[in-house]
């Protein structure tokens, strides 16, 4: 026995090393593009607190941005995290169309924008990581992209909340105002966002921050409070049954109570490194490839999304006649239309704001 852990443990260190050797690996494998280089020689526009080398050059071809994507330099793990996530969420899609009629059953179609919104705010995300390095002009434009897909995923996530998780008493209290409001709040978040970015160099870190985040909570608090109000009321008739009546209370009867509750930790575990730069304030200059930040609110915001399709699935099977019951006809083509128009009207206001910054752009550069 001590010979075969032995001989796994060694298989295992080797494994570890192959890993750790892998970013080497990846730039000998195109040894003629240029290498990265630390954050005084790159614009003060493009430099990430505590990271201090690893950045790509600017102005090169856009063949260099695309095969950075097997170079080592400090966006290539926030790249892949959301690729990969991506293309998880499109293998569920996958799975999913084999059981579920997104085509005839109308009833799906909330689920049916939950993954094409989830699939939409990776994609952009993985683009935005991969190319923003080109230019300042570029820069802002795949962020403002990006803005947009998160936009779209907070629409995603209300309709989907809204039509398969809510209960029929918080139904009734927010029926006329809940989309309403939520597409509002996405529009608003998109147009906070980019216009954070637009103002990077006039105003603070701090109200940039507050301009973005303070949106996008809004937003999540919103779009998610039917899950809030049913994990509430799902621990209170727990908390108040006995043990003969606890499996009907709602928590041991009800598969997809699990999958909502994981969403709003991995969700609120997110939030917490999207606000907080750690650990790389602590290690400064020491994650400059693998550790920061951002990339665990990456990984932890993709299990969030695949816990919410999951549990969004088991509600789209288990509640039917709820959500046919509280629902009109024709209810989900209306959030399939809203979704069209808050798209659209989400890409005119980056479009807008992209148009700003390049006119910023030219009056400094006429300016020097």
């Amino acid at each position: 026995m001590a010979t075969i852990a032995m001989e796994r443990i060694g298989r295992l260190f080797i494994n570890l090393q192959q890993v750790r050797a892998l970013p080497q690996m990846l730039t000998e494998a195109a040894p003629s593009m240029p290498g990265t280089l630390r954050d005084t020689e790159v614009p003060g526009f493009f430099r990430e607190r505590y990271i201090h080398a690893g950045y790509r050059p600017l102005h090169q071809g856009w063949r260099y941005y695309f095969l950075s994507l097997f170079q080592r330099h400090n966006e290539t793990i926030n790249v892949w995290t959301h690729l990969l996530g991506s293309l998880l969420v499109l293998v569920k899609f996958l799975q999913l169309a084999e059981t579920v009629d997104f085509i005839d059953d109308a009833h799906a179609w909330p689920l049916l924008i939950l993954l094409l919104s989830s699939l939409a705010y990776m994609a952009c995300s993985t683009v935005a990581h991969l190319l923003a390095a080109k230019s300042e002009f570029y820069h802002y434009c795949f962020f403002f992209l990006d803005y947009v897909g998160v936009a779209q995923y907070q629409y995603g996530s209300a309709v989907a909340h809204f039509y398969y998780a809510v209960e029929p008493n918080y139904h009734q209290w927010v029926s006329p105002v809940f989309m309403p409001t939520a597409t509002f709040l996405c529009c608003l978040s998109c147009l906070g966002c980019c216009y954070g970015k637009y103002r990077n160099y006039s105003l603070r870190v701090w109200v940039r921050k507050v301009g973005q985040v303070i949106p996008s909570a809004m937003a999540y608090a919103w779009d998610t409070s039917p899950v809030f109000h049913r994990l509430l009321q799902s621990l209170w008739t727990t908390s108040h049954s006995d043990d003969i009546a606890a499996p009907a209370s709602g928590i041991v009867g009800d598969p997809a109570i699990s999958f909502h509750g994981s969403q709003v930790a991995f969700f609120l575990s997110s939030a917490f490194f999207f606000t907080n730069p750690l650990p790389e304030r602590l290690f400064p200059g020491h994650c400059d490839f693998l550790g920061q930040g951002h990339q665990l609110f990456h990984v932890f915001l993709v299990i969030c999304t695949l816990c919410q399709i999951q549990a969004s699935h088991l509600d789209y099977l288990g509640r039917r006649p709820l959500y046919t019951q509280l629902h009109g006809e024709g209810a989900s083509t209306v959030y399939l239309v809203q979704y069209g128009a808050t798209l659209v009207a989400c890409v005119c206001i980056a479009v807008f704001i992209a148009r700003k910054a390049k006119r910023l752009l030219n009056c400094r550069d006429k300016s020097k």
